[in-house]
């Protein structure tokens, strides 16, 4: 009994205070245990992530199988750019009727041809380029605002002044399409087909120019020259709905810049092209810093002479394309041809057209494709030499012609797949606009040059002549700039990485 009463009391105090855990202990298990996953999780994803660092997601999509989401995104650009090719040719169309309604004289139609051209040169060097800030999609969706609607009112006015200031804003609006729906055909393709499908967007300027006469055929003689204007305006507006809705923004961009919802807009593509989606946002490495004017930006280091080449190539391409297309059914008259067998001459051009981009798309895809522009440039050189030798035989000449057209277009579509590759993804639309802008000045300052030399006493087979000289020359600008690009692609270390 006696070690009984010393024994120590366990009441119910000791039994609480001792063996159970505290509340407080309890609450910081659970704070421990809640770290613990946390870290787990955190772990797990940096093991994940360290995985993705070594997956080049852009690579990925060059050495895959073109899927059909990118044929599709394609085919929207080329129907992006049957406006270009109508928008250019519908002045051309109605012009007759115009002169006819108001009076106009030759030079005040002149103003009316050239004024869409110096919209489309201005389109192309001051809006394309914001396209690297805003995103292809989003300036794409702004041009073809501004490219319906002016083109709606065309339809509208009563002056040809008035009816000029509106082909300007116009060719604005078309010039931002032309540059932005190639750079986003470029970004879309793979290695293999990026060349024929960004020579592709070229048929859209004959499909256009062929669908526009088709309508001019139909309408103007039922409903006038204003009818055609409000046609290519509400098909404008139609291609802004359907851009609207189903036209992505390119993953170049959407690395580059990050903008808000990146990631998820940058997964929704990825699924759709039958890609595994990422974690986290790919991370942007270039080997050339950007610093410096807009401009600037183009001509540092070795792009400097790449961007140098590639705008004297656009320039004389250009000038020699818009010289065969605007002044030929006139020189063929001249040198004995009816009326309408240069006119049916100059269609088979405009249609050899859709086949000759197609045509250097393809032979790109199994040779590099400077050198397949490099011998486009040599054969139109030469068939602009035979074609003059034939003109007499008007059978020959058709044939010729038919031949010319593809083969000029084709040197057209070699540009528009050269220029995309040359630049990075945050200078790419800035670089290819400017380009393309440099074109459209050769364009606008060919016809009158070659007026200035006919006025002049030259004879049509020796200005056709100086013409092919052009293509010469810009044949040793395209292999410049290829053995410049291909050196700097051996010696820079971009990449485009994921990162945790």
């Amino acid at each position: 009994m006696h070690i009984e009463q010393d024994a120590p009391k366990i009441d119910e105090f000791y039994f609480c205070n001792q063996i159970i855990p505290s509340r407080q202990l309890w609450i910081r298990i659970c704070i421990i245990t809640q770290h613990l996953i946390t870290e787990c999780r955190v772990y797990i994803l940096s093991i994940l992530g360290d995985m993705q660092m070594e997956r080049d997601v852009l690579g990925e999509i060059n050495q895959n199988q073109m899927s059909r989401y990118q044929w599709f995104v394609i085919t929207i650009c080329l129907c992006l750019n049957i406006i270009d090719g109508f928008d250019v040719m519908v002045m051309a169309f109605t012009a007759p009727s115009v002169a006819a309604e108001w009076s106009l004289s030759g030079a005040q139609i002149g103003l009316l041809l050239s004024s869409g051209l110096f919209g489309m040169a201005a389109g192309s060097i001051f809006l394309a380029p914001l396209a690297d800030r805003i995103g292809r999609r989003l300036l794409i969706l702004i041009c073809l605002v501004i490219a319906g609607l002016s083109m709606i009112a065309c339809a509208f006015v009563h002056s040809h002044s008035l009816l000029a200031a509106l082909r300007f804003i116009t060719g604005i609006g078309v010039g931002g399409i032309l540059a932005s729906s190639n750079v986003l055909a470029s970004e879309y393709a793979n290695t293999r087909w990026r060349s024929l499908a960004v020579s592709l967007m070229s048929t859209g300027y004959g499909i256009g120019a062929t669908l526009g006469g088709i309508l001019s055929l139909v309408l103007i003689e039922h409903l006038g020259w204003r009818s055609i204007f409000m046609a290519g305006g509400l098909t404008t507006i139609f291609m802004l709905l359907v851009s609207l809705w189903l036209l992505p923004e390119s993953i170049d961009y959407l690395f580059a810049k990050k903008p808000k919802q990146a990631l998820e807009k940058v997964n929704a593509v990825m699924q759709r092209m039958g890609l595994s989606t990422l974690l986290v946002l790919p991370h942007y490495e270039k080997s050339h810093k950007n610093k410096g004017g807009e401009i600037a930006k183009l001509f540092q280091g070795q792009l400097g002479f790449q961007t140098f080449c590639l705008w004297g190539a656009f320039f004389m391409v250009m000038f020699g394309f818009y010289f065969v297309m605007s002044w030929t059914p006139k020189i063929l008259i001249s040198m004995g041809m009816s009326p309408d067998q240069s006119v049916s001459t100059g269609i088979l051009i405009s249609i050899g057209g859709i086949f000759g981009a197609a045509i250097i798309g393809l032979l790109a895809s199994r040779m590099k494709i400077f050198y397949a522009l490099s011998l486009f440039l040599g054969l139109t050189a030469a068939c602009i030499f035979l074609f003059v030798a034939v003109s007499s035989q008007v059978g020959i000449a058709l044939i010729v012609g038919l031949l010319l057209g593809t083969l000029i277009n084709g040197c057209v579509a070699g540009l528009y797949s050269i220029s995309p590759t040359i630049y990075s993804a945050d200078i790419r639309s800035r670089g290819v606009g400017y380009a393309i802008g440099f074109g459209r000045i050769g364009a606008i300052l060919s016809p009158t040059i070659a007026g200035i030399f006919l006025d002049q006493g030259v004879a049509p087979a020796t200005l056709y002549a100086y013409y092919g000289i052009v293509f010469i020359l810009a044949i040793f600008l395209i292999l410049s700039l290829g053995k410049a690009f291909y050196r700097q692609q051996k010696a820079q270390s971009y990449s485009i990485k994921t990162l945790a």
